[in-house]
């Protein structure tokens, strides 16, 4: 017997608006935005109301339909058929403003047992490569939402677009996930199968592997005319995955195939409609959820991806698909650069600042050739690679501009609610190329170890400026800096002792 696993992907981002500068000319809109305007101004809420509405009705709607209109047939000769979703937050938010009814259909395969929700990161964001603390509160920000739509919480976790290493893999499960999905990549499997189940390194999470040959016969090759296996058809489709060696199949693929990435006119909702049907006519096949697949079977081996490693199920099964070029790699970096400025202001520029991050924006910047760059340019909504770096540019510097100005006019305001990126803390030495034990990402973790550090090490920051150009450079404290530097020269002077140099910084400090 083998389980065989469907699992369906549900993303629409919030698309940008094109020509933002001359709108904004054409309208006559000005600076002084609120982060609310902000935000209606930087997304075109046309556009994305006009695809969410045109995909809900051509896929989500009809698709979930006509699966359980076929679970419910292949019930009564008392067969199973199951699946799972994994719906980005975004895409909830949408279908609550702009089709209720994708929700609805869901909710209820979710309640006759026929669909179980995956967890991923809400705004299907990269934040897993550049902060654990934004993909942990974007984990949890997914599942209270899927808890408060659909009543449920997830058991089963995906990483955006399947992206995955042994620290994604051991964050999730730290957060209760004891299943996790990816991508089955032969340079990582070697001579395996991914048709097993695989244990994590370094944690007791339990691996799912995607068989991307027969999710890509139906994602990708369904209508392809040129297709040796040309057409596909419910019963042939069945009659691979009965003979398919393994213990778990998975096969997981956009959701968007059934009835927009491929047209209705291919019969692609007649192949779903009797997909169900098919299989369930070979005693071989058990369709199951995830969470029972990777329960029912034992782990076969363990599943090794470091960091420098990193997997995805895109292009080249790695990351190259968001950041392959320079302009994907600076935006990324400039784009994470505004985490702790976002997170001291909070609300509705912390909203913009998440949904700008979108993986979407970034694959859209792609410079890929062959078939994976059709597959980029069938997705990206601009004519070239260019418009879409432009595009973003111009919306991330808008809005790091306000995020600056905001920080910068009011700088003890949001001074102590600041906390640095790990490569942005104060790190104390000894002496030249003798580091201490003592780093500082925020304000009240400087003021405590200043507290502590051996007076020395306090002496060569402030003679050197150390101090004063973190605090302006990071916090744009500029009264503080100054004060340290007075400080600093004051030591040189001889008017201030050493001994009380401790004192004086405490005393700085404690103004902010």
């Amino acid at each position: 017997m083998v389980d065989v696993v469907f699992m369906f992907e549900l993303h629409q981002p919030y698309r940008l608006r094109k020509d933002l500068l001359k709108h904004m000319l054409l309208n006559g809109i000005k600076r002084g935005l609120t982060f609310s305007e902000m935000f209606d101004l930087i997304f075109d809420n046309e556009v994305n109301k006009e695809v969410f509405v045109r995909v809900a009705e051509r896929c989500y709607v009809k698709a979930t339909k006509i699966l359980l209109e076929s679970v419910k047939s292949v019930r009564k000769s008392g067969k199973d058929f199951k699946f799972s979703m994994s719906l980005s937050g975004v895409l909830i938010e949408q279908a609550l403003k702009w089709d209720k009814r994708v929700v609805d259909v869901i909710n209820e395969a979710v309640l006759e047992n026929v669909a179980e929700l995956v967890e991923q990161t809400y705004y299907h964001s990269l934040a897993s490569l550049f902060s654990i603390d934004e993909f942990i509160e974007q984990l949890e920000l997914h599942k209270s939402l899927i808890k408060e739509v659909f009543g449920v919480e997830p058991r089963v976790a995906e990483n955006t677009e399947f992206i995955y290493n042994n620290d994604i893999a051991c964050t999730l499960n730290r957060l209760g996930y004891d299943v996790v999905l990816t991508e089955g990549v032969e340079r990582v499997l070697g001579w395996r199968s991914p048709n097993y189940v695989y244990s994590a390194r370094g944690c007791n999470a339990r691996i799912l592997m995607r068989n991307y040959r027969l999710s890509d016969d139906i994602g990708f090759r369904f209508s392809d005319r040129s297709w040796d296996q040309y057409p596909l058809t419910a019963d042939k489709y069945a009659s691979w995955l009965s003979k398919t060696p393994g213990d778990v199949i998975l096969i997981a693929i956009d959701y968007e195939t059934f009835g927009e990435h491929h047209h209705p006119s291919t019969g692609i909702l007649e192949f779903l409609k009797w997909l169900p049907i098919e299989i369930a006519r070979h005693d071989n096949i058990n369709v199951v959820s995830p969470y029972e697949a990777a329960c029912r079977n034992k782990p076969r081996d363990v599943i090794d991806v470091s960091f420098w490693e990193t997997i995805s199920w895109a292009d080249e099964r790695d990351l190259s698909a968001w950041l392959g070029n320079d302009f994907q790699k600076k935006l990324f970096e400039y784009y994470a650069s505004l985490e702790p400025y976002v997170k001291a202001i909070g609300g509705e520029a912390l909203k913009i600042w998440r949904t700008l991050g979108s993986s979407d924006h970034l694959y859209y910047m792609a410079t890929k050739t062959g078939p994976a760059g059709d597959v980029h340019n069938y997705f990206s909504p601009y004519k070239d690679v260019v418009v879409a770096y432009t595009t973003y540019l111009e919306a991330l510097a808008m809005f790091a501009t306000m995020i600056l100005e905001k920080i910068s006019s009011e700088p003890s305001k949001y001074a102590k609610k600041i906390v640095l990126p790990g490569k942005k803390a104060f790190q104390f030495y000894q002496a030249p190329g003798k580091p201490l034990p003592y780093r500082a990402r925020c304000i009240t973790e400087l003021a405590a170890l200043v507290q502590i550090v051996p007076e020395e090490s306090l002496v060569y920051h402030i003679l050197r400026g150390d101090l004063a150009r973190w605090f302006r450079e990071n916090f744009f404290l500029e009264n503080v800096a100054r004060e340290l530097e007075d400080l600093g020269a004051f030591v040189k002077q001889g008017v201030v002792e050493i001994s009380k140099l401790r004192e004086f910084v405490l005393k700085i400090l404690s103004k902010i």
